[in-house]
């Protein structure tokens, strides 16, 4: 394989050019979209894949051709990236270019624009509700009977549409009202994740874990009051330190140093906050792959509980469903082992034909968690995904 990369002296909206059947991952305008597949291969053989490629780079500094991809859920699970035999990069300059892989041609822009739909909808849970409620009980009652600090359920629901569900419009209506989250699109799961697992950059590596949430309200004083609650929350603070201690004592072993936030800050979104704290370190040699640390930090204790064994196997013992790629990572990796990867929240899953599409939301348990409460917190994150689906 060869690839060249030339400048891109048009803008062009990634969401645009991944489109419906393209892959996309995108924040704030910078990141990735391909066309085409110049080759599917396992996650963990990825970076060498890539630096095998004979890259001529035009432009100077680019990570040349990429593989993007999901990660399941269940730890040690496999996984295929797809390498597009396109591929139009951003950075946060706004320096564009083009990689095309053995003079691949593939059009940029859309033949045609997506167009406002009407559509008949259906929505219904794929978990009765009363059995997500009994879920949440027994991993509450597992935590005060001391069999793990926290464990992480969520419930799944389907939506309906009477006509195949545009991707390219939904992709579109995701960065209008959440263009600060890492939005990805591969193989028909799609999403708008607010949590970056981590993102390697050749010695520097990045985490931001997320864990605790509340509702936001649109009332300014009014969500300024639900973030200091949730920041002065016993709940929320186990969840959250939980969540910071894993991916630092998973981290500091490959790292020289490793600094991150003494207290969790408020990130906001469209429909909800969490607590967040920041984590950056240095990388000793050999440095990882971002792919090697994806498989040892997920799940972390924001989508699976800690400790992380015997969490999963409450999981997989009382959800009542198997959740895929959800809870996973989505992400991208070059040769040189550099990428970013987000935990997959915010997310949903198309079926062949796009007339339906599975949603899956959760949250964290622990001792005090209220089966009611956390049936609303779910109702509140389906909202990111619903908004962006539904066109009545």
């Amino acid at each position: 394989m060869r690839a060249v990369t030339t400048p891109l002296d048009v803008d062009v909206d990634l969401n645009d050019v991944a489109r419906g059947d393209g892959t996309l991952f995108v924040r704030e305008g910078a990141g990735f979209a391909g066309r085409g597949e110049a080759a599917r291969v396992p996650i963990d053989e990825a970076a060498p894949f890539l630096a095998a490629i004979d890259h001529d780079d035009r432009v100077g500094t680019t990570p040349g051709p990429v593989a993007l991809g999901a990660l399941p859920f269940l730890p040690g699970s496999a996984a295929e990236l797809i390498v597009p035999s396109v591929l139009v990069g951003k950075d946060g300059t706004g320096r564009a270019w083009v990689t095309r892989i053995d003079d691949a041609d593939e059009p940029l822009a859309p033949d045609v624009e997506p167009s406002a739909q009407a559509a008949a909808y259906s929505i219904r849970p794929l978990v009765d509700v009363d059995h997500y409620l009994a879920a949440v009980a027994a991993a509450r009652d597992a935590v005060r009977d001391g069999r793990m600090d926290k464990a992480v359920i969520a419930r799944p629901i389907a939506v309906e549409s009477d006509v195949p569900i545009d991707l390219h419009a939904v992709l579109r209506r995701l960065k209008a009202t959440f263009g600060s989250t890492y939005r990805f699109s591969v193989d028909g799961f799609f999403g708008a994740s607010p949590e970056l697992l981590v993102a390697v950059e050749g010695d520097t590596v990045r985490a931001q874990p997320l864990a605790g949430t509340t509702r936001v309200t649109g009332d300014p004083e009014l969500d300024a009051l639900l973030a200091a609650e949730l920041q002065a929350s016993p709940k929320n603070r186990i969840e959250h330190r939980a969540a910071i201690e894993m991916v630092r004592d998973t981290l500091l072993p490959y790292c020289s140093y490793l600094d991150w936030s003494p207290e969790p800050s408020i990130v906001k979104v469209a429909n909800v906050q969490h607590l967040g704290s920041q984590a950056e370190g240095h990388l000793s040699r050999p440095t990882p792959t971002v792919v090697e640390l994806v498989r040892a930090l997920q799940p972390t204790p924001a989508v699976g509980g800690y400790p992380r064994d015997a969490a999963i196997d409450l999981i997989t013992a009382v959800e009542g469903f198997e959740r895929g790629v959800y809870g996973g990572a989505v992400g991208w990796v070059d040769g040189s082992g550099n990428g970013a990867w987000a935990v997959s929240l915010r997310c949903a899953e198309l079926s062949p034909d796009r007339r339906s599409a599975r949603l899956v939301a959760g949250g964290g348990i622990v001792a005090d968690s209220d089966p009611l409460s956390e049936l609303a917190e779910t109702q509140a994150k389906f909202q990111a995904m619903l908004s962006a689906l539904i066109r009545p």
